[in-house]
């Protein structure tokens, strides 16, 4: 039986993550753009932006999510989202999500974090029924709004 394991990620892992952030852009619709992909993680790393975790099985990386640190101003504490979540479709229903979620949660708890959130497609059932397994609460308070801003140009 294959081993997954999960630990932060580091720049050095550049290489292995690209490749699955672009898979996991173009689950969400969008043309695979490798080198994109790969200069958008780079920014991360290099502005202390975000937190990787990368979930290999034996020595192949197969999953990552990537977590951005906030604030809540009502509760006047740490929260962070759990903006990304992805894992090989090769690799999918063996735990590396659920690993890399609690790999999350723990990191966000050690440093004093209330809350980590995240959302996702309203049509991937998959995703909520792996969120609710792991104990998440679907938000029936709020809803959320975006407002895009206009490229220029467009």
């Amino acid at each position: 039986m294959k081993t997954i394991t999960v630990r932060q990620a580091a720049l050095s892992d550049l290489e292995a993550l690209a490749p699955l952030f672009d898979g996991y852009r173009q689950f969400y619709g969008r043309a695979s753009d490798l080198d994109a992909a790969t200069e958008f993680l780079s920014a991360r790393f290099n502005h202390g932006e975000s937190v990787l975790f990368i979930a290999h099985e034996d020595n192949k990386a197969i999953g990552f999510t990537q977590l951005y640190p906030s604030f809540s101003s009502v509760s006047l504490a740490r929260i962070f989202v759990l903006n990304d979540l992805f894992v090989d479709e090769h690799a999918r229903r063996k735990g590396a999500a659920s690993k890399l979620m609690a790999a999350a949660v723990e990191y966000a708890d050690s440093l004093g974090a209330i809350r980590v959130s995240l959302s996702t497609a309203a049509t991937n059932e998959a995703a909520q029924r792996l969120y609710q397994s792991a104990g998440w609460k679907r938000d029936e308070q709020f809803f959320v709004y975006h407002f895009a801003i206009p490229s220029p140009g467009k």
